[in-house]
């Protein structure tokens, strides 16, 4: 399973894996792919700086990745008191009354306080990110929602780093590259996290077509298992880019108790929505009471970005403090359908490519 791109950043199959956690990134990385390190959970310059280290340290001299969020301004400068008089006192309300009838306590008093908001969701603090892993021997640089500005392409081009853009349409893609991207993540509406409307078997082509020669192409949304990697290179992807995945590995591990994995290895496929409210922008998550109770008649709409992530960012603590898996608030793809039990990454990678090589035997056998 080898394609330009692994020749391009020195690894061994183009199977490119984002996650917030250290840990499963160095373990993909270690294990031939490229582990993509999501940085929006991260607040300051020394968090990031110290968890960057750390991979290099961890990564036993094998590449990786970052992931950044440079949303457009809605606004998005200021920090999070600032923002937080663009929140309505009803969205407030709401939020305290359903965190109430869900049962889910406050924070406990001995415990950490409360973060302000992930403020990885502003610019300014993604532009930190950057520099600071620009500091570090990455191979990758990814913006999760869409294009980063033409400064920070060049900025990263200047010390020899790729940019990889996520794209829901071929005409965002042919965008991104106009703009100096060199590698688009065509992510269909099966992936967790920020989606847009068209399936991936569709959008995978489309935007092959679109960008030509002139930028490499990674699916992305509903791969899960060799066969759908078989599937993605046959509509002639360079690669592919796989988050929800990892979610449910034993690598993964954020100091939030085990009701995620719980629910995720419990779910179906068909029980994920595309909502806004995680972050103001449609995303699709798990399932759950908590994303219920949004949907219920005389629920508020969700705010922008980045002021939904704000109003929720406490909620989302306290539900993972909880530690129940009936109102779990996580991003989540429909290949959460496969996700059934917690297993290394080394498991789940030799699984991947033992199933890709027999799917090209068996297609050979049908010529």
């Amino acid at each position: 399973m080898r394609t330009p791109i692994s020749d391009q950043l020195g690894i061994d199959y183009p199977i490119f894996a984002f996650t917030p956690s250290e840990h499963v990134a160095a373990a993909v990385s270690r294990a031939g792919g490229l582990g993509v390190l999501g940085c929006v959970r991260f607040n300051d310059a020394e968090e990031l700086e110290a968890v960057l280290t750390w991979m290099d340290e961890n990564c036993e001299g094998k590449p990786y990745g970052v992931d950044i969020v440079m949303p457009a301004k809605i606004p998005d400068e200021g920090s999070a008191v600032d923002l937080g008089k663009y929140i309505p006192e009803g969205h407030r309300r709401f939020v305290d009354d359903t965190l109430r009838k869900l049962g889910v306590p406050p924070l406990p008093s001995d415990g950490d306080p409360a973060r302000d908001g992930v403020l990885g969701w502003l610019h300014s603090v993604a532009r930190t990110h950057v520099d600071v892993a620009l500091k570090h021997p990455i191979k990758l640089i990814a913006n999760a929602l869409g294009s980063p500005p033409k400064d920070v392409i060049d900025l990263a081009h200047e010390h020899g780093v790729p940019v990889a853009a996520l794209a829901g349409k071929a005409k965002h893609a042919r965008s991104h590259v106009d703009n100096g991207v060199d590698i688009v993540i065509a992510q269909g509406t099966e992936a967790g996290g920020h989606t847009g409307e068209i399936a991936t078997m569709v959008l995978v082509p489309e935007i092959v077509d679109a960008v030509g020669d002139d930028a490499t192409v990674l699916a992305a949304g509903g791969i899960g298992s060799g066969r759908q990697i078989a599937a993605a290179l046959a509509l002639e992807a360079g690669g592919v880019w796989m988050g929800s995945y990892w979610l449910t590995t034993s690598e993964y591990q954020l100091g939030t108790g085990d009701a995620m994995q719980r629910a995720l290895v419990a779910a179906g496929s068909d029980q994920t929505v595309r909502a806004r409210v995680y972050s103001g922008k449609p995303a699709r998550l798990l399932k759950t009471k908590w994303t219920e109770a949004w949907a219920e008649d005389g629920a508020p709409e969700p705010l922008p970005m980045p002021l939904q992530n704000l109003l929720v960012s406490e909620a989302h603590q306290r539900i993972a403090a909880a530690d129940d898996p009936e109102v779990v608030a996580m991003p989540v793809g429909q290949i959460v359908g496969r996700m059934n039990a917690v297993r290394p990454v080394d498991e789940l990678i030799t699984e991947l490519l033992t199933e890709y090589d027999e799917t090209l035997q068996r297609l050979d056998k049908t010529r």
